[in-house]
């Protein structure tokens, strides 16, 4: 029997922090709303939101290495939890600008990757470390990821309704500053989750080295090319839902802050009760024929049924059925990655993979606000649905998803490594086996994330 505290601390730390990112999710959307009254508004405030999460997620994979897992993710979570309290305290005393509200997501946004990259490449090594299997570790990290979003969307919908947006981002903020102590305490004594000292010395030649080396792995394996592909535009859209499309729905045609949380809580306990479904098992089944059905049907009906009711029930209904087919994802995807890359080569993938599945973000919330100003919220809902559903027939159509069943087996990285760096290497570790798949996060990771 392995030492669990690590795992477990490093799950209840990405559970609340992944909680607070729900709050943040309903409740500066409908700040901006209250205080601006500009759906074009909100879509600038959430493409500054999610432009530096592109960038961070570009050039930071060899930074996690060097820093060190655990410092990453508590550093990140140190500086999202001021950046996120800034907001309402300066609300509070009457000198928050919008462009101040701008800067202060962009820096959350840039901080918050990082620390998310950080905990997700740590799932194989603390599994290992607790003496379960990888695809148990995977389903459990998505699906409380997936409960935390749950709890999270409903108490912001409570709130925003009896407190104010306000004190929703100061809880937020909290939720921040709670995660960085539980890494900081629980995640110490896992070699994984310290800085590499092995590594060159710093220098810009060597940072790029390692850069390039990520990408080459993500640009050679086809299928993670594909994945990064389709998942691009189902966050973009899901971005667009989330920052402008659901609130201005909500707003008009709903009940308001309440309903937004609780269509998107459903949505999570969908997404809980599949990801736990496919862990317990998934794995009697083929990968590739139970992801294609639930890709299809975990994001676009959401944006039809939208456009074309105007009541809560049938929405509900959609969300709570699209998050059970989503919840199936992210254990898949997540197995994949794992098992196609190696761990000295996995904070640069996972990077890599994160700046390519949220590259659309920030052009999707951006869109959805131009989209809903220049053609209504139904041209809106409509157009955004119709690219989700293109995304979605990627495994239908790219052979490369057919390899999704195979399972490769451990091999040495086929990757040039400078002769600096190969004289200060430690010993090799041998990759750790990864067991016959029954496993799975925007989307997200962000590693692939489809999805809230």
């Amino acid at each position: 029997m392995g030492n669990r505290t690590p795992l477990a601390a490093t799950l209840a730390a990405n559970s609340i922090s992944t909680a607070g990112t729900s709050l943040t999710l309903i409740g500066v959307p409908w700040f901006v709303l209250e205080t601006t009254g500009s759906a074009g508004r909100a879509g600038v405030v959430a493409f500054c939101a999610t432009l530096p999460i592109v960038v961070a997620a570009l050039i930071g994979g060899p930074v996690i290495d060097r820093f060190g897992r655990r410092r990453t993710a508590v550093v990140s979570d140190a500086v999202c939890a001021a950046a996120i309290a800034a907001i309402p305290l300066l609300h509070f005393a009457g000198v928050l600008d919008f462009w101040m509200l701008c800067a202060l997501m962009a820096l959350n946004g840039f901080a918050h990757t990082p620390g998310n990259t950080a905990r997700y490449v740590l799932i194989p090594d603390l599994a290992e470390h607790a003496g379960t299997t990888l695809p148990r570790a995977a389903s459990l990290f998505d699906a409380v990821s997936r409960g935390a979003r749950m709890v999270g969307a409903a108490l912001a919908g409570v709130l925003i309704a009896f407190a104010g947006a306000e004190t929703v981002l100061l809880l937020d903020a909290a939720t921040f500053g709670l995660s960085a102590l539980l890494i900081a305490a629980g995640v110490r004594g896992v070699r994984a989750a310290e800085p590499r000292k092995a590594e060159a010395p710093v220098s810009l030649r060597a940072y790029g080295t390692e850069l390039r080396e990520g990408y080459a792995h993500l640009l050679g394996n086809r299928l993670l090319l594909a994945v990064v592909v389709m998942v691009m535009f189902m966050n973009g859209t899901d971005q667009g839902w989330y920052a402008v499309l659901l609130p201005v729905h909500a707003e008009a045609e709903l009940g308001g802050a309440t309903h937004i949380g609780l269509l998107t809580a459903l949505f999570g306990a969908g997404g809980l009760a599949g990801a736990l479904l496919y862990g317990a098992v998934g794995h009697r089944f083929p990968r590739r024929a139970v992801f294609t059905v639930c890709v299809i049907l975990c994001g676009a009906p959401r944006f039809l049924v939208a456009a074309v009711t105007g009541t809560t029930l049938p929405l509900a209904v959609t969300m709570l059925l699209g998050g059970i087919a989503g919840g199936v994802l992210n254990p898949i995807l997540t197995t994949v990655v794992y098992e196609r890359v190696p761990d000295r080569l996995r904070s640069r993938v996972s990077g890599a993979l994160t700046a390519g599945c949220e590259f659309a973000m920030p052009v999707g919330g951006l869109a959805a606000g131009l989209l809903v100003e220049g053609a209504g919220a139904t041209g809106a809902l409509l157009a955004m649905g119709g690219v989700y559903f293109l995304a979605t027939l990627s495994p239908l159509v790219f052979p490369s998803w057919r390899t999704l069943d195979d399972v490769p087996g451990p091999e040495p990285v086929q990757m040039p490594v400078p002769q600096a760096e190969a004289r200060a290497e430690a010993p090799p570790q041998p990759p750790a086996e990864t067991p016959a798949p029954g496993r799975v996060s925007s989307s997200a990771p962000s590693r692939p994330t489809p999805g809230p």
